[in-house]
């Protein structure tokens, strides 16, 4: 421990001012009235004993700043260790989020007697989910990227607007679905089926998930809040508690009450309104950064706009899945191959392909969460690192996963058989897709990570852009192509590698140029030290701290010429 030598008063001109410890970064408060005393350590007793230079005054100002970014982890908190800590929770609650679906997928395909029927009835509902899922997702990124800056800009008054108008579109949303669960599930499922049995069952499930999809969609709200906070083990806390609901009533409902499909609606609805009260109790007893005040909920346009300015083209994006799978059926279906099996074996794929794909979704959301706000306190070395790390680790998870699958191809494309009743040939061509669509999903999480960068900067056209590309552009071409080989069901699958790859061209591209443009321009970080107004004492010690040099010495030397004749010779002190 070095010994502290001599410090002596000096004279502030403020009002206010604040002791604070430079090593532990304590706030102290010492009002004007008490300038003249000399501070040795901090009153932190863990920093006693410490030498004279490690005490400083800052401004009310600067105290206020620096008490709010400690209230705000994304703020502080080293980077490589947030992305985990806040990445892993999203990962987890989007995969979870993806599997309501399958699970009820795997529970109606092992109905006797109706697996079959019941799993095409539940396919057939499929895009309508995938809809309502596009469009909640999709509001919610915009909800997270404009409550996020916000939050990072210090304006409470407008995060707790963002919040307030993102809880009155949910409402919204939930209203059309409501409607189109009341009069038009019957006529949807009959636009791709005539068989009575299917049609029943389907508008069944899809009629009970629309009109209480208030669960759902709620949810998806509320989750943001939390993740813009930085509280996402809160919202993993809600997905898990609410999948495990709707595992668990999935088997009591189909298989000891019977219910058939619309226990399966009800095990999903049920799950959901799970997530939803867990997550809204976390949110209003939790996030004292946002007012849950109900005058908040008066919708603005201006809020509105800024939400859909980013959610538009994240639920388009979304919604390009359900196109996706369309087109690639209606091409798989003129193969000069047994259509079933390669139709079958991507429905399979497909399924599989969602646990890497909402996987780097959830790391995107990450990106856009921790990224939107330090882009909004405009703090440009945290805002470039937030770049490297989310897309390294989404690499990083992506490349896992793909390895993973590379693996257990075999086991994952038996987990979906129906009953035991699917081919040896079914199961055999899923592996092939498997192993080869493996392969693209380090791609795949490249292009997904640049996605969130655009967004969380603020880009609604180039995200809408990639996923064009990697979803339709490339893909349909490139399917159709392979479909015309007589060798279809082992060589269509690279079409998802290729046109992830030649995506990546692209992302990279944007990704380049949104740096540049939008956070190269931001203000370098300047020395605290430097923008100080007044300091305390340098103690005249050795080795001084990097903040303590150079310029504080320059100003404090000033201060010296300004009070050399009295203050300094009025009362050294020595300790």
């Amino acid at each position: 421990m070095r010994a502290q030598k001599p410090c002596y008063e000096r004279n502030f001109f403020l009002q206010n001012a604040y002791a604070r410890c430079e090593l532990c970064d304590r706030i102290n408060q010492k009002s004007i009235e008490e300038a003249k005393i000399v501070l040795h350590s901090c009153v932190n007793p863990d920093c006693s004993d410490l030498p004279c230079d490690t005490i400083f005054f800052v401004s009310r100002q600067e105290k206020e700043s620096m008490e709010e970014k400690k209230q705000n982890k994304m703020a502080t908190q080293p980077l490589k260790k947030l992305f985990w800590a806040m990445g892993l929770p999203m990962i987890v609650s989007m995969v979870l989020q993806a599997l309501y679906n399958v699970v009820d997928s795997i529970f109606v395909a092992n109905m006797q007697d109706s697996g079959v029927i019941a799993n095409q009835a539940l396919t057939l509902a499929f895009p309508v989910q995938i809809m309502m899922i596009a469009i909640g997702v999709g509001t919610g990124i915009g909800i997270n990227a404009c409550l996020s800056k916000s939050l990072g800009e210090k304006d409470k008054e407008r995060a707790s607007k963002v919040a307030g108008n993102g809880i009155f579109l949910a409402l919204v949303i939930y209203a059309v679905f409501l409607i189109f669960g009341l009069f038009a599930t019957k006529w949807f499922i009959s636009l791709f089926t005539k068989d009575a049995e299917v049609v029943a069952m389907g508008s069944t499930y899809l009629k009970i998930c629309c009109c209480l999809s208030l669960g759902s969609i709620g949810y998806t709200v509320y989750e943001r809040f939390l993740q813009a906070t930085g509280k996402t083990m809160f919202s993993t806390i809600a997905q898990v508690s609410g999948a495990v609901t709707n595992i668990v009533l999935d088997y009591v409902f189909i298989f000891p009450c019977g219910m058939g499909v619309a226990g399966a609606a009800w095990a999903t609805i049920i799950g959901q309104f799970v997530s939803l009260f867990i997550a809204m109790g976390f949110h209003y007893f939790a996030n004292k950064e946002i007012s849950g005040n109900l005058k908040y909920m008066k919708p603005s346009g201006i809020i509105i706009k800024n939400i859909y300015a980013i959610g538009v083209s994240a639920a388009i994006m979304q919604a390009l899945l359900s196109v996706m799978m369309a087109g690639m059926n209606a091409i798989l279906g003129t193969a000069k191959a047994n259509t079933s099996i390669l139709v079958g074996s991507f429905g399979i794929y497909y399924k599989i392909q969602q646990i890497a794909l909402f996987s780097a979704f959830g790391l995107s959301n990450t990106i856009i969460t921790i990224l939107s706000f330090n882009y909004g306190m405009q703090d440009k070395k945290r805002a470039k690192e937030c770049v490297k790390y989310g897309i390294t680790d989404t690499l990083i998870v992506t490349l896992i996963i793909a390895v993973l699958f590379e693996c257990i191809a075999n086991p994952l494309s038996k987990l979906f058989a129906l009953s035991g009743g699917a081919s040896e040939e079914l199961i055999s061509v899923c592996e092939t897709a498997t192993r080869i669509g493996a392969a693209s999903f380090v791609f795949m999480g490249y292009v997904v990570a640049v996605q969130g960068v655009l967004q969380a900067l603020g880009y609604a056209v180039k995200p809408l852009i990639l996923s064009l590309l990697r979803l339709v552009v490339f893909v349909f071409p490139t399917a159709y192509l392979f479909t015309l080989s007589d060798n279809v069901t082992d060589i269509v699958w690279w079409t998802f590698l290729i046109a992830e790859a030649l995506t990546c061209i692209f992302a990279f591209v944007f990704l380049q140029q949104a740096v540049k443009k939008k956070i190269n321009v931001l203000p370098d970080e300047k020395s605290s030290a430097a923008e100080l107004d007044f300091f305390a004492f340098d103690g005249e010690s050795e080795g001084k701290s990097e903040d303590s040099g150079g310029d504080r010495k320059s100003a404090e030397q000033e201060r010296d010429e300004e009070v050399k004749n009295d203050e300094i010779a009025e009362n050294p002190l020595e300790k």
